[in-house]
């Protein structure tokens, strides 16, 4: 059986206003329909769902010192994020 969609996928010129386009379903797939006319303009972003972080929330503090005596106590970066 023979699927135009996959048989012929582009029906605009690279060198011409595009005057067709083929349907899609709710769920993007295609009808086998070719419109007659541009396709509207639709911006969707997908967001994926957040992972789960295992362990705490609060970052660890960075030690800048590296053991070698360099930085003191004074020159430690200030956290702006309120410490539990």
């Amino acid at each position: 059986m023979s699927n135009p969609f996959f048989d012929h996928p582009i029906l605009n010129s690279p060198y011409e206003f595009p005057d067709r386009y083929w349907e899609l379903d709710e769920d993007g797939q295609p009808t086998q329909k070719i419109i007659e006319k541009r396709r509207p303009a639709e911006f969707i972003t997908p967001i994926p769902k957040p992972r789960k972080r295992k362990g705490s929330a609060i970052q660890k503090e960075i030690i800048y010192d590296e053991g070698k005596g360099l930085s003191t106590d004074k020159q430690q970066y200030e956290s702006l994020v309120k410490k539990m």
